[in-house]
């Protein structure tokens, strides 16, 4: 065996060693345990399922010339409606695998626009309540597979995701669906994927009407409960927005030409939009969800979180952004949304534009 292939070999066994190392400890008695742990895990995504996906669906890219770009616009919509945090981008590319390996009672999907039709069909209509969505991968899976598949889901449906996506290597499980949607979250996905798919019907039915797919990229802001309206010229990915501004921002151009040894530097891999978002949620987290669009959104949408606003017993070590509120010899804590809000504005900072309240619902 030459050098370079005994490298690679060895190479490719620590890999997949590593995340059984992970679960691995022993006691003080000296026993080896082995336990399942979040660290592990998203190492083995990493490292194992995510390269295997990727190399299936290159391979179905090949088979089927617009897969690629039902995927593009699938994901492109997810993002413009504020679900890329719910819908993953490994969880759209089976979700849109699926259209192509399980097409019936149709052909396969010949165009991008018909993809991405379908795509918001299945969305919309699939009964995920009480059906497991099967993508048969490198068509791997036998009859005697679906029917395991089904039973054993039938069988665990209270415990497993609300969105359960089977593959040939993830039967029982749905590993790109564990974490996200939640049961409102694909509602509310359900909801506005049928709405889409309403306007583009409408589109194609009616000749006069302009053909734009942009009209179902605007998601309806008015169901949150606050936005937060971002400067334009702070969102470094404005350009690729569903409405782009007219006017564009130069960034990273020196007025004067090129450079002199050692002045500026460009700035590399800077997102404010995308680390304000992680502040928020990290010092928000439990009182409200966060919303944007990653390419080039200029608006966070909030959702309170309803249990969050029940009056909680007075404990010194939760006070953060809570007020006091007495009646008679019982002291309890409830949000107290206007400083939030202006919290809201003063870690924004430059980048905050304002932030305004949809609706006064939590004072009740």
């Amino acid at each position: 065996m030459s050098g370079r292939m005994a490298w690679r070999f060895e190479s490719r066994w620590h890999t997949i060693r590593e995340p059984q190392v992970l679960r691995e400890s022993v006691t003080p008695e000296g026993l080896l345990v082995v336990r399942d742990n979040e660290e592990a895990q998203q190492l083995e995504m990493a490292t194992i399922h995510k390269p295997l996906l990727t190399s299936t669906l290159h391979g179905l890219q090949q088979e089927y010339s617009c897969f690629g770009a039902v995927c593009r616009l699938a994901k492109r919509w997810l993002a413009a409606q504020l679900f890329a945090d719910d819908i993953t981008e490994d969880t759209a590319d089976l979700l849109v695998a699926s259209l192509f390996l399980q097409p019936a009672p149709f052909t396969p999907p010949g165009s991008p626009q018909v993809g991405f039709l379908r795509f918001l069909h299945l969305l919309s209509s699939f009964e995920w309540r009480n059906n497991p969505l099967i993508v048969n991968l490198n068509n791997q899976l036998t009859a005697a597979d679906y029917t395991e598949i089904k039973n054993s889901f039938m069988a665990s449906r209270e415990s497993l995701p609300v969105m359960f996506i089977a593959t040939p290597n993830d039967k029982n499980s749905s590993m790109w669906t564990k974490r996200a949607p939640t049961v409102q979250m694909l509602q509310r996905v359900m909801t506005v994927a049928a709405e889409s798919l309403k306007v583009l019907e409408c589109q194609l039915m009616d000749g006069k009407r302009i053909q734009d797919v942009r009209v179902v990229m605007r998601p309806p802001l008015d169901a949150y409960d606050v936005l937060i309206h971002l400067h334009p010229k702070q969102v470094p990915l404005l350009s690729q927005a569903v409405d782009p501004p007219s006017v564009n921002f130069s960034r990273g151009v020196m007025a004067q030409g090129a450079a002199h040894s050692g002045g500026a530097l460009p700035v590399i891999d800077y997102n404010p939009v995308f680390l304000y978002l992680s502040e928020l949620r990290e010092a928000f987290g439990d009182l409200a969800l966060f919303f944007c669009d990653p390419y080039g959104g200029t608006v966070i949408a909030v959702l309170w979180k309803p249990k969050a606003f029940a009056p909680a017993p007075f404990k010194t070590s939760q006070v953060s952004a809570r007020t006091v509120k007495v009646t008679g010899n019982e002291a309890k804590t409830v949000p107290n949304v206007e400083a939030i809000l202006e919290d809201f504005q003063v870690l924004g900072k430059d980048l905050v534009k304002s932030v305004e309240a949809k609706t006064d619902k939590w004072s009740f």
